[in-house]
């Protein structure tokens, strides 16, 4: 295990105005700070601050009741950045100078991209002509997603960093692997013997991946409408919480064994071919609709700057096979959507049938068993049994078995972000991307893209689950998708 060392640390904060900072960041500093994490920041963007202004702008992202807000403010400076002009970067090195000095830093440096990805390779070229990456400490970089648009786009920007940084020093981002329940798989598997014996083939029917949204694009647009909901969330999101369930137990619980059995996992998914891709995949886009709450919503195509002609994808569905023997012949379902009827982000894992089992003829009533991973909006656990009824008729009803955290901890969760810089700033890299899973993912989804254009766009209503052509891809194979709420 990685031993937690926290900082001192100057942080590099790129970005530093816009919606993301604003909103995650510094929160998630703020809660570290009064966690005793020592650290200074520097902000940066085009925009015009003074070091005053700059701080009056994070205070107004914090809760009214934070009490250390005035020591908490006096550690953000501010210096206007174009990531183009490397006199700028010289600038920086002077003021970053000072403040390591100042608050006794030991060189200990974080550059925090918060950009667009094409910024990326720039700012690290600048970031080591300046000297900047020249230090007695330690140094890391974190980038935000999307990390290229493809395996070529992906590789190239990973060579641009390469020559300023290490692997080792490169920390990529995805906020799901922060989640509570995320983190929780591996303690749901490897810390109870009763589910890690029967997490294989011969007792789990299927498992199903559901990361549902029930906003639009919104001010995305043209981002979205370049990218759709493959790229969106397949190749990163999704990925993840598949590698999670299926891999294997590491050796030991080092960052390195524990991401070297999630690029197993992607090493075995069956990459789909023009042959068998229509059997494998759907992909559609929402009409108009009603969503639950009465609210009437237009189609995709009348979203502000979306082409009236645009074939992007707001939802998909796919059916995947890992073709290793702990998994031989168990479907993994993934489906995601914009403008569907819930917000909700699970993993189901449905159990088979016992062969011949009297009980499913004696009784009307019996169901599968169902383990249910609940990642968001709700984190917790249900697990759904068939059990007697007290009653003389001696019929049998499913029940479930529920574990919430919500309203009922003391202890306050950690947001994403907060769990995510803190191990960051501990040089903890177990929750973060390594290079050759991003490789194995994109290769993965290359393969969809090459083929997928030969399956038909679908349409389903705005509020609903997605399109038929989702439910028929596991009827094909005698399941259904399950509710995506806690079952009582």
């Amino acid at each position: 295990m990685v031993e937690a060392t926290r900082g001192p640390v100057l942080i590099f904060m790129f970005g530093a105005t816009g919606d993301l900072a604003r909103r995650k960041l510094y929160p998630a500093l703020y809660e570290l700070f009064r966690k005793d994490y020592k650290f200074a920041v520097i902000g940066m963007a085009r925009r015009q601050h003074t070091h005053e202004s700059y701080r009056s702008m994070i205070d107004r992202t914090l809760n009214p009741s934070a009490d250390q807000r005035r020591r908490f403010l006096k550690r953000f400076y501010y210096q206007p950045l174009d990531i183009g002009n490397p006199n700028h970067f010289v600038l920086l090195k002077n003021i970053s100078d000072q403040i390591d000095s100042q608050y006794h830093l030991k060189g200990n440096r974080i550059f925090y991209l918060s950009l667009a990805p094409r910024f990326f390779g720039t700012a690290t070229i600048h970031l080591k002509k300046s000297g900047l990456t020249e230090t007695d400490g330690w140094k890391r970089l974190v980038i935000e997603k999307p990390f290229g648009n493809n395996l070529a786009s992906a590789r190239q920007l990973n060579s641009e960093l390469l020559k300023v940084f290490d692997e080792s020093e490169i920390y990529r981002i995805d906020h799901y692997l922060g989640k509570e329940m995320v983190q929780n798989i591996e303690a749901l598997r490897f810390a109870n013997p009763v589910f890690e014996s029967v997490w294989n083939h011969r007792s789990i029917a299927n498992v199903q991946i559901t990361l549902s949204e029930t906003l639009g694009v919104g001010d995305r647009a043209n981002y979205y409408d370049q990218t759709g909901a493959l790229l969106d969330m397949v190749q990163n999101h999704i990925m993840q919480l598949l590698t999670l369930t299926a891999m294997e137990p590491p050796s030991q619980f080092d960052p390195e064994d524990i991401r070297q059995e999630k690029v197993k996992v992607l090493k075995s998914i069956r990459p789909m071919s023009r042959d068998n891709i229509a059997d494998k995949i759907v992909r559609a886009q929402y009409k108009a609709g009603v969503m639950p709450d009465g609210t009437r919503i237009s189609g995709y195509h009348e979203e502000n700057n979306i082409n009236e002609t645009s074939d992007t994808e707001t939802f998909v569905a796919a059916r995947f096979f890992i073709d290793n023997y702990r998994w031989t012949g168990v479907p993994f379902y993934i489906r995601t959507g914009k403008r569907m009827a819930t917000k909700c982000t699970e993993v189901v894992i449905e159990f088979k049938d016992i062969p011949n089992n009297p009980y499913f003829h004696k009784f009307t009533h019996i169901g599968p068993n169902l383990l249910v991973i609940h990642i968001q909006p709700d984190a917790g656990l249900s697990l759904k049994l068939n059990v007697k009824q007290f009653s003389d008729d001696g019929e049998t009803s499913p029940v479930s078995m529920n574990f919430s955290r919500t309203g009922k901890s003391k202890n306050v969760v950690p947001d994403a972000y907060e769990r995510l810089l803190s191990d960051c700033l501990k040089g903890d890299s177990t929750n973060f991307t390594r290079w050759d899973e991003v490789a194995y993912s994109w290769a993965l989804t290359d393969s969809i893209v090459a083929t997928w254009n030969s399956v038909p766009l679908d349409y389903y209503e705005a509020g609903t689950m997605g399109p038929k052509s989702s439910d028929k891809l596991l009827a094909k194979d005698g399941f259904r998708w399950w509710p995506l709420t806690r079952m009582e």
